[in-house]
C-alpha cells in the first residue's frame, strides 16, 4: 500500500509563499502521475499540478504562472513538491497529493486518475 503524506500547509497573507511536501516511499522507476489536487470548501476537487515518470508536469491556467512542481526521488524516501508563490485568497484550498502508479494520461490534472491519495494540507490565504 502507498503512503503519501503531506506537510508545508498553513496560513499566509496574499503575496506570500509556501512549499507542500509529498513524503511516500512507492516506486520512482516505471510508468507513473503524481499530482496536488485541492479542494476548496464547498467545490469540488481540481487538480494543480502534475508530473509524470518522464519529467513532464502540467499546470491549471490560475496557477501555471505562481507554482512550481517538482520532485526528488534521490533518497530513499522520495517527496514531491509543490512551489505555491504570490498566493490569494482563491488558493485557500486542502491541499491533496495523490498517485497513479499504472499510467500516464493525456490529462494528468483529472482528479478520477489517481488511485493513492495522501490525507492533505491545508492552506488557507487572507487578503
Amino acid at each position: 500500500q502507498i503512503q503519501l503524506v503531506e506537510s508545508g500547509g498553513g496560513s499566509v497573507q496574499a503575496g506570500g509563499s509556501l512549499r507542500l511536501s509529498c513524503a511516500h516511499s512507492a516506486y520512482a522507476e516505471g510508468v507513473y502521475m503524481m499530482a496536488w489536487i485541492r479542494q476548496a470548501p464547498a467545490k469540488e476537487r481540481e487538480g494543480v499540478s502534475a508530473v509524470d515518470s518522464d519529467g513532464r508536469s502540467s499546470y491549471a491556467d490560475s496557477v501555471k504562472c505562481s507554482f512550481n512542481i517538482s520532485q526528488d526521488n534521490s533518497k530513499l524516501e522520495h517527496t514531491l513538491y509543490l512551489q505555491m508563490n504570490r498566493l490569494n485568497p482563491e488558493d485557500t484550498a486542502m491541499y491533496y497529493c495523490a498517485r497513479n502508479s499504472e499510467a500516464v494520461v493525456d490529462d494528468m490534472l483529472e482528479k478520477t486518475d489517481y488511485f493513492h491519495w495522501g490525507q492533505g494540507t491545508q492552506v488557507t490565504v487572507s487578503s
